[in-house]
């Protein structure tokens, strides 16, 4: 393939590695108002923003495998055109569980997308330098479209609709079908795995049934039926790891744990992508229904969020020139652990509370950036080329699942925090907002009142354990870092590019 031609289809992979990431992004922002047109519940409303990276996590390690075997452009295509009519019925959703089960199918097609990019990228340059550079290209238009996400989310807001954030991933899927055919290669593994079905069922319900515990459990009420699922969900995936380690092809190749600093990123990929997915959701609607800023205000203050990732991101290169990247990672990490605990600090009134907000949620992503830029080229470095689809895919089911788990982990546990606080009285914030509007002046007021200092105690609390997390993956990345720089020759030709 011609140099200018790779470059062309790197440009064009970019809008699905932007797109997937804005739509995860993106829905922070529009989630108080599609959940007071639709009535969604608080329970809804995580489900809503928890969908899409589910399907996403349980997929795209089979949609790696599948790409490596019917080949990465045609699943690439098909995934673009699936999203593109999805995202027009989520438009158009007229209840909470219409949008429920278009964001889960969402998830579906966006999971092709994920792997496929990354597996596609490896392919178009085989030179070790430029597939570095690219790979650096990649990365950044990943955690850019984390930050572009919220600001197009609150420009449209303000403008249309809630369901015109969807749509803005419809023109973007078009060009890639159109121009795809021509601009990238098509790829097929005659060595890649089989599709597991058992497998991907396993792991699946798995992640289901304990993603549903974790969210129904502190709602209150009888916990039989979560803490069943959570056992239930647990057993099912102590069977998808043992199934995993008796096949010779598995879906999950799960020997590459036996790697000390492997294992430590891709811990850290998960547990990372809790913090920031709940800091980020607690975050966008602080910014919005306690501080009071317009949906589009918001955005750009949130956007320092996902530009501090691609910051980092750009920074490491030059870190790992002077350190190890286990060293360089766990620095980042204990960065991110001190912009966590600023937002400890943040008030209910305003006062003063804006610049701690921008200012921990920038240092909590700037640290993240060493984390996200060599864990990439550790995994894609552990595996043969011919086996990229799934390595990209292992990845991305780190930060997916990470940030999956960070919306129904973290966010149920500021909604408790949130009832506690209002003695029960309230669902949600964006409730609260909307009942106000239809009592006196005062009632109105003290209800607001009420509610925005028990949704600040939610984000205090939320910064804290994010904190936690940090400095814990610090410390674990510490210690089973390896003695000496990492050797993959992948690993250093995606750092040092």
């Amino acid at each position: 393939m011609r140099v200018n031609r790779a470059r062309l289809g790197l440009a064009l992979l970019t809008l699905p590695t932007l797109l997937v990431a804005m739509d995860l992004t993106a829905l922070m922002l529009a989630l108080p108002r599609l959940s007071a047109d639709l009535g969604a519940s608080g329970v809804q409303q995580l489900w809503i923003s928890d969908s899409y990276g589910l399907m996403v996590a349980g997929l795209v390690i089979t949609m790696g495998t599948l790409g490596d075997r019917i080949g990465r452009r045609r699943l690439l295509l098909t995934g673009a055109a699936a999203f593109a009519v999805l995202s027009v019925v989520a438009a158009f959703a007229v209840d909470p569980l219409m949008l429920i089960v278009a964001r889960a199918l969402l998830g579906v097609a966006g999971a092709t997308l994920a792997p496929s990019t990354l597996a596609l990228i490896t392919t178009m340059f085989p030179d070790g330098k430029q597939r570095g550079q690219a790979i650096a290209v990649w990365a950044t238009c990943q955690f850019a479209g984390g930050a572009l996400g919220p600001v197009l989310a609150g420009f449209l807001l303000q403008h249309f609709w809630w369901g015109s954030v969807f749509l803005a991933a419809v023109p973007a899927m078009a060009v890639l079908l159109l121009a795809g055919p021509f601009l990238l290669p098509e790829f097929r593994s005659e060595a890649a795995g089989r599709l597991d079905p058992a497998g991907v069922g396993l792991s699946l319900v798995a992640v289901l049934l304990v993603l549903y515990g974790v969210k129904e459990l502190p709602v209150g009420g009888a916990p039989l039926v979560p803490v069943l699922a959570l056992l239930a969900g647990t057993g099912l995936g102590y069977l998808f790891v043992r199934r995993q380690l008796r096949m010779e092809q598995p879906l999950l190749d799960l020997r590459l744990l036996r790697g000390r600093l492997f294992t430590a990123v891709l811990v850290a990929l998960v547990l990372a992508g809790v913090a920031m997915a709940g800091t980020g959701l607690l975050v966008t609607q602080y910014l919005q229904s306690v501080l009071g800023h317009s949906p589009f205000a918001s955005a750009v203050l949130f956007a320092p969020m996902g530009l501090g990732v691609a910051a980092g991101t750009m920074a490491a290169p030059r870190l790992a020139r002077r350190m190890a990247a286990g060293t360089a990672i766990a620095g980042g990490l204990a960065c991110s652990a001190v912009g966590a605990l600023l937002l400890v600090g943040v008030g209910a009134d305003g006062a003063g509370s804006l610049p701690l907000v921008m200012t921990g949620i920038t240092v909590l992503a700037l640290g993240t950036g060493p984390l996200f830029a060599l864990g990439t080229g550790l995994v894609l470095g552990s595996v043969p080329p011919e086996r990229a689809g799934s390595a990209a895919s292992m990845s991305e089911t780190g930060n997916y699942f990470g940030g999956t788990l960070g919306f129904a982990l973290l966010g149920t546990v500021a909604a408790a925090v949130y009832r506690d606080r209002t003695g029960g009285g309230s669902d949600s914030l964006a409730g609260a907002v909307e009942a106000a509007r239809h009592l006196p002046a005062a009632q109105g007021a003290e209800l607001l009142r009420t509610a925005r200092a028990a949704f600040t105690a939610g984000v205090h609390v939320t910064g804290l354990i994010a904190a936690l997390l940090f400095a814990g993956l610090a410390v674990l990345t510490l210690a089973l870092r390896p003695a000496e720089r990492p050797e993959p020759e992948a690993l250093r030709e995606t750092v040092h590019s």
